[in-house]
């Protein structure tokens, strides 16, 4: 069985994730004849198709409409599922009335009537395509229960960290937001800036970091710093704990008791929020032995968990219909 992934490369492509098929975006919009054969080659050479986040695959074929493309799609005989990783389904209203730390919450990310408005036309979509539904984060259960959790997967040899944990005085603690408005960051960097210029820790925001760079960048730290708004945990905690790194984030316990059901594991994750992330990190610069033991419990967990076993098992039924 072979599969492969398309990827659609924005105007300002930054992160260098590996696809199998890259496209630009100039052609993805514009070129009829490569629409045409994209669709060709799909449902010529494959079974099974799983549409990211609602987007449409095949640029304006078919006019945009996703329905329409998995109803094309089923009429040559392939099986269709959804793929959710966050922002589309997590729907802003429902997130907002129940967690203060919601990015959600007014005044605090200028984008969010516009996912309101995108949630509900994706669980619109999910209502008329009747279609399986995967998610990454096990919050986003919460938003549409019927839902099958996939875990995030790293190829775990790529995270083995050079350096020890915690063996230097002032840990370095490291913060890449992808999104920072998601993760909150505006809440939390005075925390980290007064800390940094006392000499408690010593802070690095990492912006517009790649792929490629992050397992050097995150081997060179003590502390991830992962969301802090959210409630789940994101590739950025997988990486830090698979390289033994501390990981800090706002975590809620519906994500850790999902996990624990489903995997009799813990995750190693540190809960803060904005509100308590000084205290914590004082903690941990106090109690280095204490947290010690908690990050090296990481690389077993992602071993476990996320080095794509699980996520192929939850995978299975779709792709074999047992």
């Amino acid at each position: 069985m072979a599969a492969v992934n398309v990827h659609l490369l924005g105007p300002n492509e930054k992160y260098g994730f590996p696809a199998d098929i890259p496209v630009s975006a100039q052609i993805f919009q514009h070129s009829a004849h490569w629409r045409r054969e994209h669709f060709r080659r799909v449902t010529t050479n494959y079974t099974h198709v799983i549409i990211e986040s609602g987007l449409p695959i095949f640029g304006k074929l078919f006019g945009h409409d996703v329905l329409a493309e998995i109803n094309a799609l089923r009429a040559h005989g392939l099986t269709v599922a959804l793929l959710a990783h966050g922002s589309e389904l997590r729907q802003p209203s429902r997130h907002a009335s129940t967690d203060e730390w919601s990015p959600y919450a007014p005044g605090r990310w200028p984008e969010t009537a516009r996912l309101e408005a995108r949630t509900k036309a994706f669980k619109a979509l999910l209502g008329q395509a009747d279609v399986p539904l995967f998610v990454t984060t096990q919050e986003l259960l919460e938003d549409w229960p019927s839902a099958t959790w996939i875990p995030l997967s790293i190829n775990l040899a790529r995270w083995s960290a050079a350096l020890p944990f915690m063996d230097r005085p002032q840990p370095v603690v490291v913060h890449a937001p992808t999104n920072p408005y998601l993760k909150n960051t505006a809440l939390i960097e005075p925390t980290m800036q007064w800390l940094h210029d006392e000499g408690v820790v010593e802070y690095r925001r990492l912006p517009s970091v790649t792929s490629q760079q992050m397992p050097a960048l995150i081997g060179d730290a003590d502390v991830v710093l992962d969301q802090f708004g959210a409630g789940c945990y994101s590739v950025a905690s997988v990486e830090g704990m698979a390289a033994g790194r501390l990981v800090i984030a706002h975590v809620h316990e519906q994500v850790r008791q999902i996990v624990r059901e489903s995997t009799g594991w813990e995750i190693p994750i540190v809960s803060a929020t904005p509100g308590t992330l000084d205290n914590v990190l004082r903690d941990v610069v106090a109690r280095p032995e204490h947290y010690r033991a908690i990050a090296a419990r990481g690389p077993d967990f992602t071993a476990a968990v996320h080095d794509g076993r699980l996520r192929a098992a939850a995978l299975k039924p779709f792709l074999t219909g047992s």
